[in-house]
């Protein structure tokens, strides 16, 4: 990866969006040292200009930012680096250093809300002692057979109000269904990304001249 350091004398400005929402994140500045070790050791490290140094974000927190990708602009001049949040981003607490505490949380897209649910249930699963009462955690803990289950229970209830037009009962059913079928796919160490991919492919098949759309 090349980039201009020299064009804004020596920093560059780094956007940090999460990988798995879209979300923005925060914005800092690199300059080819914080790039070099972000690069190695695959954690989010910016240069501190009030501090005068490279800092590591999370390093007194505790809330890394992981790496995923690194994107330079179409100049080289500016860095956009997508990664996943381990807590709030923020020093307020907040999920965003964009978002306001007196304010409500920034809107985001749906599939971005699917996401965060997924991330929660993925630490559910893992940290179990976080939350030991979480009706997630206690699904967990009963096992595939339950989960498939209630997967199944819910498809049938969704499919009941649909054909009744009952759209209000839909949209419970629904949710109900979207959430149990994240708990199914992390349980089978799968995630709403290995599912999006075989979309992505099927909708980029040509079946006897027809998209698949």
């Amino acid at each position: 990866m090349t980039l201009d350091f020299e064009k804004m004398g020596g920093l560059i400005p780094a956007v940090v969006q999460d990988a798995d929402t879209g979300q923005v994140l925060m914005l800092g500045y690199v300059n080819e040292e914080a790039l070099s070790k972000t690069e190695q050791e695959g954690r989010v490290t910016f240069f501190s200009r009030s501090k005068n140094r490279l800092w590591t974000k999370g390093e007194t927190s505790g809330h890394y930012l992981t790496v995923v990708s690194l994107h330079p602009d179409c100049d080289n001049d500016a860095l956009l680096i997508r990664a996943r949040p381990d807590g709030p981003t923020c020093h307020r607490g907040t999920v965003s250093c964009f978002e306001q505490e007196e304010q409500a949380a920034l809107p985001t897209a749906p599939v971005s809300f699917l996401a965060e649910l997924e991330r929660l249930v993925s630490r559910r699963q893992q940290h179990p002692d976080e939350e030991p009462n979480s009706y997630t955690v206690k699904l967990f803990q009963k096992g595939m057979p339950k989960i498939a289950q209630k997967v199944g229970e819910e498809a049938v209830e969704t499919v009941i109000d649909a054909v009744a037009g009952n759209r209000e009962g839909l949209k419970g059913e629904a949710a109900d269904l979207l959430y149990h079928l994240l708990v199914l796919l992390r349980a089978s160490n799968l995630g709403i990304e290995d599912v999006v991919e075989v979309l992505r492919q099927r909708h980029s098949t040509i079946s006897a001249g027809t998209r698949r759309d």
